[in-house]
Order: structure tokens, then C-alpha cells, then sequence
């Protein structure tokens, strides 16, 4: 089996278009670590066809807060405004399909999805000292995680912690061979809104029979996807930093 892993798609219908044409053929199950809608203008698109095409998907603290069930005072004044938006646009059916997304991890075939960490599902990890602590609490010796819209991860080599680098912004794909004795922490990026410097999509396809992972980065309508932030009348930061990727 092989699987197209997603995660923090965040409402993004022109960046999940994008990962879909480029890994078409490359997989056979889809899998999202949370995050489908806040911030971008396309929650009902995203939702119905994460609902038509996704095996498993787990929820993230942007699917919690838009259900009414994450106490809003907890997010900056965008992603509250964003919320609050998203909430307000989404149908019943919709809403109720987020709402009632299960909280990580989920074990799929001898790995886990988790959205923050295997810890918390709103940790973030970011550095290799969090990525300590994590590693310690695995279930499994693969966990995908997201959260952070940082692409790569950390691998645990059982003397120490090392971080594993995205694609570079001059390549479109890095694959990893995983080792069986080591464990991993894996971020396969933001399909819609990357903060690690780079606008493009990201996405990566796990194949465990042959133990590889390969990270993805695919170019996509950043333009329609700010000027839909923009008419839908959401905070305009939203747009700026789909340009940024950060």
C-alpha cells in the first residue's frame, strides 16, 4: 500500500488541486494529519472532498476551533477571525463531519497520524528538544505529525535525535530511506499555508513496504488562492503570507 499523507490543508482548494495533480499514481490510500479548514476561503470544497476521498484523517486545533469545540481565546485575532468565518460558512453537514473527526493518534498499518505530537495533540514540534521529549512517547517507529507547517522531521537514532531536512527550494522531491532500528517523527508540510520559506505545496507519499518516504513541493494559484482570502472579506495577513510561505 502506498499513501498520500497530508496534512494542514487549511481550507486551500487551489494548493490541494496542485499535491493531487502532481501525486496522481503515486498512491493508493489518502491520509490527513488534521487541519483541513481556517484561514483559507474554501472550507466546504476541502471538506466534501476530504469526505469523498480520504481513508483516515484526524482532527487538528483549526478543525476543533471552527466546530465550536476549542475556546476561541486561545488564537491570535486572525485565526479567531478566521474561525469565526469559516464556522459561519461551513454547511451542516460539513460541520458536523469536523466536528466529529477523531482525535489522534490513529494507528494505520504499523504507523501513526498524530497532529501535534504523540503527547498533545496541540504541541507543536519544532526543535530536536521537543522532538525528544515526543520521541520517548511513541507507539509506533513511524509517526506522522503536522501542526507546525514545517516540512521534514526528526529521526531518533536510539544515541541521539537528528533533524531530517525538507526538499530544497531548487529540487521538487527528497526521498529517505527509513532505517527499521531508528524512529521517526515526520512532517510531511502544508498543503495550504507552508511556513518554512517556501510557497509551494507540500505533501509526501510513505511506502512501507519498501521503507521509503519521499517529500514533495509543488508550485501552485497562490494568486487565486489570496484574491479568494481577500473577497471573502478575511483578514488580509491570510493572503500575505501565502506569498511568504511563512
Amino acid at each position: 500500500m502506498r499513501y498520500l499523507i497530508l496534512s494542514d490543508i487549511h481550507a486551500n482548494w487551489e494548493g490541494l488541486q496542485a499535491v493531487l495533480g502532481r501525486a496522481g499514481g503515486l498512491y493508493e490510500q489518502i491520509l490527513c494529519c488534521g487541519d483541513l479548514v481556517g484561514y483559507g476561503a474554501d472550507p466546504n470544497a476541502v471538506v466534501a472532498w476530504t469526505r469523498e476521498n480520504a481513508a483516515g484523517v484526524i482532527r487538528g486545533n483549526h478543525d476543533k476551533a471552527c466546530a465550536g469545540l476549542e475556546d476561541l481565546e486561545w488564537f491570535n485575532p486572525v485565526a479567531r477571525a478566521a474561525a469565526i468565518w469559516t464556522q459561519n460558512e461551513l454547511t451542516a453537514g460539513n460541520l458536523e463531519y469536523v466536528r466529529d473527526l477523531a482525535k489522534g493518534p490513529l494507528a494505520v498499518n504499523g504507523f501513526e497520524l498524530v497532529h501535534g505530537s504523540p503527547l498533545d495533540e496541540d504541541e507543536y514540534v519544532i526543535g530536536t528538544g521537543d522532538a525528544s521529549q515526543a520521541l520517548a512517547y511513541l507507539n509506533c517507529p513511524i509517526t506522522f505529525f503536522g501542526h507546525t507547517h514545517v516540512q521534514g522531521g526528526f529521526c531518533w537514532t536510539r544515541s541521539q535525535v537528528e533533524v531530517i531536512e525538507k526538499p530544497s527550494s531548487a529540487t521538487e522531491h527528497l526521498q529517505i530511506q527509513l532505517r527499521p532500528e531508528d524512529l521517526y517523527l515526520l512532517n510531511p508540510g502544508s498543503v495550504g499555508q507552508p511556513r518554512d520559506g517556501d510557497v509551494r505545496a507540500g505533501f509526501a507519499i510513505y511506502e512501507p513496504e519498501n521503507g521509503t518516504l519521499t517529500y514533495h513541493r509543488v508550485p501552485y494559484d497562490v494568486e487565486t488562492a489570496q484574491e479568494k482570502i481577500i473577497r471573502a472579506g478575511l483578514p488580509p495577513l491570510l493572503a500575505k503570507r501565502l506569498g511568504l510561505g511563512r
